[in-house]
C-alpha cells in the first residue's frame, strides 16, 4: 500500500494540470526511498521503478498500460488490469498472503538497484532510446509549464551539472 503522502502529493500534482506520468513519479519516488530505506530490494533500477509506475495505477492515477511492442505481453495486460483497478473505485483489500510472499521475495533482492550510480545508468539509457525530436520536445514543453522560477532553478541546476563535468 502507498502512503498517504505519497498518494496525496500525486493527486495535487494532478490538480496542478501536471501528467499522469508525472504524478505517478511520487509513486516511483517512494519505492526507490523504500528500497534505500532497506524495507526491500530490486533486481534493477528498472523493476523499482516498474513497482512505483504499478502502486500509482493501482492508486488511481491515469497512467496508461504501454503500448504494444514497448514491453512483453504480459507486463502489458498486467499494466492494463492495473489500470482498470484504479479506474474502477473501488479498491479490494489486497491478499495479506499475497503480499507476505511478495515482500519475502524483494527481500532478498539487492538494494545497490537505487543507488545514485543504478538509477543514473537507468535514465541514460532510457534517454537514448528516445530521438533527438522527442527530447526537444519534452524541454519546450517544459519551458513552457515550468513559469519563470521554475526555469530559473532549472536553468541554475543545468549550470551546477556543466560545472561538476568539466564542461
Amino acid at each position: 500500500m502507498p502512503e498517504k503522502e505519497t498518494v496525496e502529493r500525486a493527486k495535487e500534482d494532478l490538480r496542478e494540470g501536471k501528467s499522469p506520468s508525472t504524478a505517478a513519479g511520487e509513486f516511483v519516488h517512494e519505492e526507490i526511498e523504500h528500497v534505500r530505506e532497506g524495507k526491500h530490494g530490486a533486481r534493477s533500477a528498472k523493476q523499482a521503478i516498474a513497482i512505483g509506475l504499478s502502486k500509482a495505477r493501482r492508486a488511481g492515477i491515469p497512467l496508461k498500460p504501454p503500448a504494444k511492442g514497448k514491453t512483453s505481453e504480459a507486463t502489458r495486460k498486467s499494466a492494463e488490469r492495473e489500470y482498470e483497478k484504479g479506474q474502477s473505485g473501488k479498491h479490494d483489500e489486497p491478499s495479506p498472503r499475497a503480499s507476505r510472499a511478495r515482500e519475502k521475495v524483494l527481500e532478498k533482492e539487492p538494494r545497490s538497484a537505487a543507488s545514485h550510480r543504478a538509477l543514473s545508468a537507468q535514465t541514460r539509457s532510457a534517454a537514448k532510446r528516445r530521438s533527438k525530436e522527442d527530447r526537444q520536445a519534452a524541454a519546450k514543453k517544459a519551458v513552457r509549464t515550468k513559469g519563470k522560477s521554475g526555469l530559473r532553478e532549472a536553468g541554475k541546476k543545468a549550470a551546477r551539472t556543466r560545472a561538476a563535468h568539466g564542461r
